[in-house]
């Protein structure tokens, strides 16, 4: 598991308007890389909308965000043009991205277990170290939350 300290997996993904985002692309920058499970649903909808609103806050502290789930780069295009979001979106269809930072779980549903995405946030210092986790988010001031945080690093 993934921890605070620890150097941040690389990876390299497609992006909704077809081209590709690595985590070299951020070297000498802060990212704040959120993992959430599905474009167009009510929680991952609004955690969306909320660090869109705040990109430019965010740019100030320094810090660029990063949205990952395991929708197609097209469904991220649609999502991202209904909801007018401006933070970009990867495409990690196969899950290995996500299983390297620990955000590929167990949960429950109705008594029923599934695999799904855990809603989780890193934020990744300038040398690529991840120096805060949230795991199990909940969307209500979590982008404030996380905001504050990278202002502090």
């Amino acid at each position: 598991m993934l921890e605070e300290g620890d150097k941040a997996p690389a990876f390299t993904l497609p992006t909704e308007d077809a081209g590709e985002v690595s985590l070299k692309d951020y070297k000498g920058k802060k990212l704040v890389l959120y993992f959430y499970p599905k474009d167009d649903t009510s929680g991952c909808t609004k955690e969306a909308i909320g660090f869109s609103e705040a990109l430019d806050d965010f740019k100030a502290a320094g810090a660029e965000v990063l949205g990952v789930s395991k929708d197609t780069p097209a469904k991220h295009a649609k999502f991202r043009a209904k909801h007018e979001l401006t933070v970009p979106l990867a495409s990690d269809e196969e899950g290995a991205m996500i299983e390297k930072y620990g955000s590929w779980v167990e949960k429950s549903m109705y008594g029923k277990k599934y695999m799904g995405i855990d809603r989780s946030t890193f934020l990744i210092d300038e040398k690529g170290v991840v120096r805060k986790i949230w795991r199990k988010v909940r969307v209500p001031k979590h982008v404030e939350t996380v905001l504050e945080a990278a202002r502090e690093l």
